[in-house]
Parts: C-alpha cells; sequence; structure tokens
C-alpha cells in the first residue's frame, strides 16, 4: 500500500514533501479545492444563492469524475462569455490559477477507486482531539520527551487499548526487575 499524503496546495509543503519523501501519492484536499469553486461561483451567482450551490455541486461532480482540465476550460469560457472584468475576473483568475496548478493532485476518480482518502479532516480532528485539546491548555510548556511522553500515552487510551498496555508495562517491568525469574521458578518446581 503506498503512501498517501493529503495537504492544501501551499507549494512549500509539496516542495517540502517531495525533499523528503518519493512515491509518495499526493493529493489536493478536496476541501481547499472545493474553496476555489466557490470562489469562481461568486464571480456569477449572488453568494449564499441556489445558483451558486448549482454551480459549485456541477463542477464538484465533474471533478470528482476526473473531469479537471474541462472545468478549469468551461470556467474561462464562462468568463470570455460573460465578459467578466474588474475585480471578478481577478477572483475567477485566482481560482483558475490555483485549480491549474494543483490538477496533478486532483485525480479524485483514481483516488475514490483505489480506496484513498481526498480530505484531511478526519485527520485533522484526531490532532486536535490527541495532541491540541491536551497539549495546549493554559499555562502548559513542553519539552519534546516530556510532550512525546504524554501523546503516547493519550494515544493508547484514546485507542482503547489502556488495559492491554498496563499489562504490557508490567510484564516488561518484571521481566527487567527480576531477569532470573524463570530460573528461580525452575529451582522451586524441581525442589518440590
Amino acid at each position: 500500500m503506498p503512501v498517501v499524503c493529503v495537504m492544501d496546495g501551499e507549494r512549500a509543503l509539496w516542495r517540502t514533501l517531495a525533499t523528503y519523501l518519493t512515491g509518495v501519492v499526493c493529493i489536493l484536499d478536496v476541501f481547499h479545492m472545493l474553496e476555489r469553486l466557490w470562489q469562481a461561483a461568486h464571480c456569477f451567482c449572488p453568494e449564499g444563492s441556489d445558483e451558486a450551490q448549482a454551480f459549485v455541486t456541477q463542477r464538484l461532480k465533474r471533478v470528482l469524475e476526473g473531469d479537471v482540465g474541462r472545468v478549469i476550460g468551461g470556467l474561462r469560457q464562462m468568463a470570455t462569455k460573460q465578459n467578466l472584468r474588474g475585480s471578478k475576473l481577478k477572483q475567477l483568475n485566482q481560482a483558475i490559477g490555483y485549480l491549474h496548478n494543483n490538477r496533478r493532485f486532483m485525480r479524485y476518480d483514481q483516488y475514490l477507486a483505489a480506496g484513498y482518502p481526498i480530505g484531511s479532516g478526519v485527520a485533522e480532528g484526531a490532532c486536535r482531539h490527541l495532541v491540541k485539546d491536551r497539549m495546549e491548555r493554559t499555562g502548559m510548556r513542553w519539552v519534546v520527551p516530556s510532550a512525546q511522553a504524554m501523546l503516547d500515552l493519550r494515544a493508547v487510551h484514546a485507542s482503547d487499548q489502556w488495559a492491554e498496555f498496563q499489562q504490557y508495562r508490567i510484564d516488561a517491568e518484571s521481566r527487567r526487575l527480576y531477569p532470573d525469574k524463570q530460573l528461580i521458578d525452575a529451582a522451586w518446581a524441581a525442589a518440590a
């Protein structure tokens, strides 16, 4: 199973990833892409309108089906046909530029067929639950070893593996404190 990385369109993140890892399936977070579709919709439709909702829904469906290039081309055609000017044209060009620059990370039809995640919300929520809710309370200061120990324990607890962890810890500590316990037990059994 390949490593899958879901990120926003920040170029520095992609460059850093490419520096440290190869062979990674890179995916643009679908919600970041969706923000740009809304940005484009508001160039043609009033904000909060049913028309804007339909505009985004139609294009999102096409993007998820692997038709990113045609969605981008369609947006460009709409700008020309509707003679878009000024700030709306600038806003649309920003959305189009974002989609164009990230289209190689938007093969959502292939990602979904392979069972890959296309949004980072679940991972972000887990990080918030696991890390932020515990580590960022008022007045807390952490050094890396202590923070890592706390996060390790919190992950075990959050995974409902606390009882198994405690038994493992007791067994490991017993082996460390009494490395010859098996020999002593065998000697006692032979003497009896």
